[in-house]
């Protein structure tokens, strides 16, 4: 495994924290598209997040280049029962998924929004946390296919997808997260002062940066694709 890590993966490091991912693997590649779903992207939804439209021509792009050179789709939705007693102490924090008012299995709203949903060959995996590790069979997944590397894009920078890549990383997996198929909404104030989408989303890629993952866009992404080495057997 280190001579293939060796030829396909370079990392450099600065004097701060984080790093740099120049080159990788496709085949060796999950992309992780998190909870890009009706009751975050549709018009009017109970959690629209409005930039989460707005990115879906460049995230499919990227899905579609990383999908056709190899790599494993999945795609995450966040469900929870009608009745709540899936949620624990998160529908405390999260009141419309506590009162059932979104994110409801087998609801319209807890569907992949169309105009990104997965196409043939892809998976669907769904979580009831923030992380799409958390109590999920996307470890086994990433395992059976070999996977070195997790490309995380989707809804909400600050709470999925970053949980996602955080663990993630933690998992010993090289993390990437594309700025450009990432949003977030508007946060009320809470104490601190209200914070713009565009704020939210500036601060939790720093911190991603910082401490997690390689951020950067999707066209610098496609630019590192290298030749794609055979699956072991």
């Amino acid at each position: 495994m280190a001579a293939v890590d060796a030829a396909v993966l370079s990392i450099t490091r600065g004097d701060n924290m984080g790093y740099d991912i120049k080159i990788f693997d496709p085949i060796r590649t999950a992309v992780l598209v998190i909870d890009m779903q009706n009751d975050f992207i549709a018009v009017g939804a109970p959690l629209e997040t409005s930039t989460g439209r707005a990115l879906i021509p460049i995230l499919n792009k990227l899905v579609d280049a990383l999908r056709d050179r190899g790599a494993t789709i999945i795609y995450t939705a966040h469900v929870h029962k009608e009745d709540g007693t899936d949620i624990g102490r998160y529908g405390e924090i999260h009141p419309p998924s506590g009162r059932g008012e979104a994110l409801v299995e087998g609801s319209l709203g807890a569907e992949i929004y169309p105009e990104c949903a997965p196409k043939k060959g892809d998976r669907l995996i769904k979580k009831h946390r923030y992380s799409a590790f958390f109590e999920t069979e996307l470890q086994q997944i990433l395992k059976e296919r070999w996977i070195q590397n997790v490309v995380v894009v989707g809804v909400t920078t600050e709470n999925c997808v970053h949980a996602t890549a955080r663990d993630a990383l933690f998992r010993d997996y090289r993390t990437f997260v594309i700025a450009d198929c990432c949003a977030t909404r508007d946060h009320p104030d809470a104490g601190w002062g209200a914070l713009s989408a565009s704020q939210v989303q500036q601060t939790s890629l720093i911190i991603l940066k910082q401490s997690t993952a390689d951020v950067c866009t999707s066209e610098e992404l496609v630019k590192r694709f290298c030749f794609p080495t055979v699956l072991p057997t």
